[in-house]
């Protein structure tokens, strides 16, 4: 009989002791929610300048600061970050592509165009000449349509983003943010009816590098394109120019 009282006794104290750490860890945790800031992202400090280039019709590099470390509360590591790029990513990274895409990561660029279906075979001439210098690209189709591009052997190698009836610039504004294209040394944010019969890539960069300029855009021949300011019209003497012959 004393034994079944000192073993109910004994239950009874296991018990109380495991309903007393619940609920002690209970509203511990609580204190801990209502502490705890919400889930959304709270930015801070500043963050190193951002090269970003492209105006107009041509590429530009404009410095840029940014907002910089996010700070989450509570959130797993890993999950939110502050910076992020236009790479495409496989389903399964492998070792050879992951260290194929970090020696991709040195002199990346980047190259933006407004495509509307009906100058469909001009952006295909712009496409193959930037993809052959290994150029990330971006087609933003403010005509909706992205299914007719799929006939183009490079299509599934850039990323399209569709908004009906939206400018280059309203693209521009919300897609190439810097927390995305900081990583890329020079983009273009390109017209999508300009002519590249005559323009090399990786030649206009090397001029760019080497005057170290931070707007620009190539020369337009008046006889093959409009031209809106005098500034944009090709000279023929020398590689590049700063002013009009105006002024």
């Amino acid at each position: 009989m004393r034994l079944r009282l000192r073993l109910l006794v004994l239950c009874l104290m296991i018990i109380l002791f495991v309903v007393y750490n619940m609920a002690s860890y209970q509203r511990r945790q609580t204190v801990l929610d209502e502490d705890a800031p919400p889930f959304d992202t709270i930015m801070g400090s500043d963050r190193a300048a951002v090269k970003v280039s492209g105006t107009g019709r041509a590429n530009a590099k404009v410095s840029h600061r940014a907002a910089s470390t996010a700070r989450v509360g509570f959130l797993p590591h890993g999950i939110v970050e502050p910076y992020s790029d236009m790479e495409l990513k496989p389903l399964w990274l492998t070792r050879s592509v992951q260290s194929q895409q970090e020696s991709n990561q040195n002199d990346r660029c980047l190259i933006a165009i407004p495509a509307g279906i009906n100058q469909k075979k001009s952006v295909d001439a712009l496409m193959k000449k930037f993809l052959a210098e290994n150029f990330t690209a971006i087609l933003f189709h403010y005509d909706g349509k992205v299914n007719e591009w799929n006939d183009l052997p490079w299509s599934k190698s850039v990323i399209h983003i569709a908004a009906s009836n939206q400018t280059k610039w309203w693209f521009a504004k919300r897609f190439l943010h810097p927390a995305v294209v900081s990583m890329y040394k020079y983009i273009f944010l390109w017209d999508e009816d300009l002519e590249v019969d005559n323009f090399n890539p990786r030649r206009y960069l090397n001029i760019v590098k080497s005057e170290r300029l931070e707007i620009s855009q190539p020369g337009l021949d008046p006889k093959l394109s409009e031209i809106h300011h005098p500034i944009t019209v090709r000279k023929k003497t020398g590689n590049f120019h700063r002013k009009s012959q105006s002024g």
